[in-house]
């Protein structure tokens, strides 16, 4: 892989992982597990705007995020500088999402829903951080 595209491949790469990631959540039934969470802390703390989902809209719009993300592909191949913040926001976000499932999956002693799909999540993530990085060191200025 090319160093002047490999930026581009990590992007779409992590956002075909993600994809892969709302399968894995929507087949084990994820918000069966997300919403009573966020009732119960809708219950506790009011003010705090936690959302409860059903199916078609939470796999709506995550299908809709996915799309967009992709749309921006184009422009992480030309390395566009004000790529690079949003890069490292979306490596940072999957790496915490992937952790998340996968310790409590070890937490709980049970598999949670997308925790199998968590490891390319994290792989993924992590492959855009460094890509991105990369770039930036090679075109500082691009």
């Amino acid at each position: 892989m090319r160093a002047n595209t490999r930026w581009g491949w990590a992007w779409i790469a992590l956002c075909l992982s993600l994809a892969v990631h709302v399968a894995d959540e929507a087949v084990h039934d994820f918000l069966a597990v997300y919403n009573p969470v966020a009732r119960s802390l809708r219950e506790r703390i009011p003010l705090l705007p936690v959302p409860v989902f059903t199916f078609r809209v939470w796999l709506a719009g995550l299908v809709l995020v996915i799309l967009l993300l992709l749309l921006l592909s184009p422009f992480a191949f030309r390395q566009a500088r004000w790529m690079r913040p949003l890069s490292y926001a979306f490596g940072v976000l999957m790496i915490g999402n992937a952790l998340q499932h996968i310790l409590s999956s070890l937490y709980l002693h049970r598999l949670m829903p997308g925790v199998l799909s968590s490891p390319l999540l994290l792989l993924a993530a992590l492959f855009l951080l460094w890509s991105t990085s990369a770039a930036g060191r090679a075109h500082p200025r691009a």
